[in-house]
């Protein structure tokens, strides 16, 4: 009898006449399949009733470079290929057959291993079957994707039951299941998931259950990444607050790049889908754009930005909704607005009209910027226009969540500042009374620290009964209300300590403790702080280091062909003549105007940019032009009446600039670290590169200039709403930012120029170098910008870093004083203050020891922040992506899209 049989779609339906057929009766089946979504669905068609074992081994369709990064990156990466699918309709197509590949991974019986695209199946389809009296046979074919193929494609299958036949496979099968990593556990929790999906509405939810149901098949748990646990803890956080307090009042003060943007927006859209009424995020202008692109492409929700300079709001796709006028601002048409803090530091009448109505959350990110005036003069101590502001809303709110990583920008008593906005309204943050001693931070301080402990029960209750802190913050705090039987939503108390009953009198014994008000004060119960060295040591994230360029010991001749002296670029003579114009024009500007210190700023930052941006920014001022860059409007009438000199000195240069042998050192030495510059032996093109600007026109001229000398390289423009591109080949083409971010993940693209306003939600752990064309003035902006590519799945244990700035120039300056300090290749921002002051470069000389001070001055105030956030946070706690039971994305857009009442 012939051991070797052809079978042809055409001729039988193969489905029955030769798999299930051979399938039934089975004892193992071992298979070499197709892609790995379609081959393991299919599995539930198959005929597995019985079978022992079953072992698959599929395409992974990640190519070796996905293949090789970080195990969580990897399967990040075949996660977002399986959610590709609309799990709304996967979930009412096809459960039955979620719930049979569910039972059969449970079970144990079913064992699936996934290789890397260079071994492609789609013409290599066998498998063995393996039966109880120790028969076997063998298929080889074009059966693509099992069960599905046999019954409707037309498909050719030769078996094999010959013994040298069925070895040749089984050798074939156990080379590559050698080579294949196991399903990954995400991919079986979501296959789970789909089986047991359930529709619900947000009445049939608890709040706690909000997060997980919302956020469930949000964006960012479809693309495999997910909220990280320390922003669920966040969120949890706000939730119990919102549950003891019946308001929430925190302070969320993580460090840059933990995503503190995602956090606080994550807990808005809770509150939002709770009916805790409209949601108002204040933010700086340059961060607007930012906010509204995570709210939609992480969270999927929509939202409204207020055009400062058309009196209207931008809908999510960036179109005008007109509006009657300034008085709109209090009439959103969406649940979620996003305004700019611009507005209320210039006392618009937006100001007044925000200030009419009530909230059921108000955001300000960038807190920090609400502090007292300063200075020398009279009104030092006095509040900013912002610090007033969010005093008087924060009463016409019912949840205040203030995000900055910079608390403390020259002294403590900031600090203080932002807790007394979020005590307003709310006596449990800092007391109800003035004379509540957690109101004065000279006297609070050493508390909080631990370097002064209580002289006695009696003065121990003085602290604590003004705010009491709830029950469940400990027993003691359950034997005081109890005693006092002060009901849960109380929050102080006018008894002294002789009023007390003996049992509570005793209990105050613990807090004579030396730790006691480290751990139990405003302070820490109001304040997050995660930082990245903590969230490193826990092992939540990874520890990726970073080599800085230009090396200041680097020898002579490691950086052949850039024009370097020390860590500056080399310039020329008609950008030195430029640079000296501009600041002769602010010289002459700050003779007749106060608004010189801004425009000095905003000239001798762009031209420290870019030459395209310096020409660029006196061209739009001299024709009285806005000058609307990614980062910001600056309105032209800011500067209408130029003096003569003033126009002369930007004539000069735009015709300096505009010279032929005007040559921008930066475009030089940016092609020569891509093509040259090698690091672990390949180039710096090769890693892959994200180029970063602050301006559009500084990051347009790059990407135009590496377009004409690589032409045969894909270049990609990453910028605000309508500006994205991509070249090659001569050609250009606009494209949606999210275009952009698949080719790069997929690594399409490997060359990315962006501008930071846009350069939220970019995950650029598929590149390994980066370029910063100019220097922010706030490190933190920097420390943001390596953020994008220092994320778990970086394959580069020390990517490379290039800082480029012009000889003789403000930015020289200010990066001299910033690189001394960048020592430590795996916490290069540790010993940097988050942020510079403009009144710092105004003196230079003395910059340094204005980092100085205020390094010391944050240390001072460290322990406050971090002991109750040390302890190690619970990876697997509240994984919202395993909920099954959601709530349907359109009813929450739905919901998100109503106007404000």
């Amino acid at each position: 009898m012939s051991n070797l049989h052809r079978f042809s779609s055409r001729r039988t339906q193969l489905a029955e006449a030769f798999l299930n057929q051979r399938l039934r009766g089975a004892r193992f089946y071992r298979r070499i399949a197709g892609y790995f979504r379609s081959s393991i669905f299919e599995l539930a068609s198959e005929a597995l009733d019985g079978i022992e074992r079953i072992q698959i081994v599929c395409n992974s369709d990640l190519d070796l470079a996905d293949w090789r990064v970080a195990q969580r990156a990897r399967e990040v990466a075949l996660l977002e290929r399986w959610n590709e699918p609309d799990p709304a309709v996967e979930a009412l197509l096809r459960r039955e057959r979620y719930r049979k590949l569910d039972e059969l991974l449970r079970s144990g019986r079913l064992e699936i291993r996934v290789v890397p695209a260079e071994r492609l199946f789609l013409h290599g389809k066998a498998g063995v079957i393996e039966y109880p009296d120790g028969r076997k046979t063998c298929f080889i074919g074009s059966a693509n994707e099992s069960r599905t193929a046999f019954a409707g494609n037309y498909e050719i299958v030769w078996e094999d039951r010959s013994p040298e036949g069925v070895q040749w496979v089984e050798e074939e099968f156990a080379a590559l299941w050698a080579e294949g990593v196991a399903l990954p556990d995400l991919i079986v929790e979501q296959i789970r998931r789909i089986a047991e999906r359930e529709e619900v509405v947000i009445s049939a939810l608890k709040p706690p259950e909000t997060p997980a149901a919302a956020l469930a098949e949000a964006p960012i748990y479809r693309s495999g990444e997910g909220l990280q646990p320390w922003q669920r803890a966040f969120v949890t956080t706000f939730l119990d607050h919102r549950e003891i307090y019946g308001k929430a009042r925190l302070l969320l003060a993580d460090e840059v790049g933990l995503g503190k943007t995602l956090s606080l927006a994550t807990a808005a859209l809770v509150a939002a889908l709770l009916d805790d009424g409209p949601v108002l995020i204040l933010c700086p202008a340059t961060l607007t754009l930012q906010w509204q692109t995570e709210l939609a492409d992480k969270l999927g929700i929509p939202s409204a930005v207020w055009s400062s300079r058309d009196k209207c709001w931008l809908d999510p796709q960036g179109h005008l909704i007109r509006t009657r006028g300034a008085e709109d601002i209090a009439r959103c048409p969406y649940q979620i607005a996003i305004v700019s803090t611009g507005l209320i530091f210039h006392g618009s009448d937006e100001r007044t009209h925000l200030l009419e109505r009530k909230y059921g959350v108000v955001v300000l990110d960038e807190a920090h910027r609400a502090r007292r005036r300063g200075g020398l003069g009279p009104q030092r101590a006095e509040p900013n226009n912002l610090l007033d502001f969010m005093r008087k809303i924060a009463p016409k709110t019912r949840h205040l969540l203030l995000g900055t990583a910079t608390p403390i920008q020259t002294e403590v008593a900031e600090l203080w500042d932002l807790l007394s906005i979020l005590s307003e309204g709310a006596e449990f943050v800092l007391g109800r009374t003035l004379f509540s001693r957690w109101r004065d931070w000279e006297k609070a301080l050493p508390v909080v620290k631990g370097e002064r402990t209580m002289a006695d029960e009696a003065e121990a209750w003085e602290w604590l009964r003004d705010p009491l802190p709830p029950a469940r913050e400990g027993a003691l705090f359950q034997i005081l209300r109890f005693a006092l039987e002060l009901p849960d939503d109380s929050f102080s108390t006018a008894k002294g300590y002789s009023s007390l009953r003996f049992d509570a009198q005793q209990a105050l014994n613990q807090a004579l403790e030396p730790d006691f008000f480290t751990n139990h004060n405003p302070i820490v119960r109001h304040t997050v702080l995660r930082r990245r060295s903590t969230l490193e040591k826990q092992g939540l994230l990874e520890r990726v280091g970073v080599r800085v360029h230009p090396d200041p010991n680097a020898p002579v001749g490691a950086y052949p062909g850039v024009p370097l002296q020390g860590l500056s670029l080399l310039t020329n003579h008609p950008f030195t003549l430029a640079y000296t114009a501009a600041e002769e024009f602010t010289r002459a500007l700050a003779a007749r105007t106060r608004a010189a210190g801004f425009m000095k700023t905003l000239l001798l930052q762009r031209i420290c940019s870019s030459f395209a941006a310096g020409r660029s920014t006196a061209q739009k001022l001299l024709r009285r032009e806005t000058i609307d860059d990614d980062d910001e409007a600056v309105r032209a009438d800011l500067f209408a009446e130029l003096s003569a000199d003033e126009i002369r000195h930007l004539r000069a240069i735009v015709t300096e600039l505009s010279r032929p042998e005007a040559r921008d050192p930066k475009l030089e030495a940016i092609y020569t670290f891509l093509t040259n510059q090698r690091s672990d032996s390949l180039t710096w093109l090769e890693h892959g590169c994200i180029i970063f600007s602050q301006y559009y026109d500084t990051a347009h001229a790059v990407a135009t200039a590496l377009a004409e000398r690589l032409p045969n390289e894909p270049v990609a423009l990453y910028a605000g709403a309508g500006r994205s591109a991509v070249w090659r080949n001569g050609a250009s083409n606009a494209v949606e930012r999210d275009a952009i971010k698949a080719a790069v993940r997929h690594r399409d693209i490997r060359l990315v120029v962006a501008t930071d306003a846009a350069c939220e939600g970019l995950n650029l752990q598929t590149l390994g170098t980066l370029i910063n064309v100019d220097l922010p003035w706030n490190p933190s902006r920097l420390a943001q910008r390596l953020g994008r590519i220092k994320r778990f799945g970086q394959r580069r244990p020390i990517v490379d870093m290039l800082n480029l700035v012009y000889q003789d120039t403000h930015d020289e300056k200010i990066y001299q004083a910033l690189s001394r300090r960048m020592k430590d290749i795996y916490d290069l921002f540790g010993s940097l203050p988050d942020t510079i002051e403009d009144e710092w470069i105004e003196q230079l000389d003395q910059l340094e020891a204005q980092m100085d001070q205020y390094l010391h001055l944050r240390d001072q105030a460290r322990t406050a922040f971090e002991l109750r956030y040390e302890q190690r946070i619970d990876p697997d706690h509240e994984r919202w992506e395993r909920c099954a039971r959601v709530l349907a994305r359109r009813d929450i857009i739905d919901r998100l899209s109503r106007p404000w009442e």
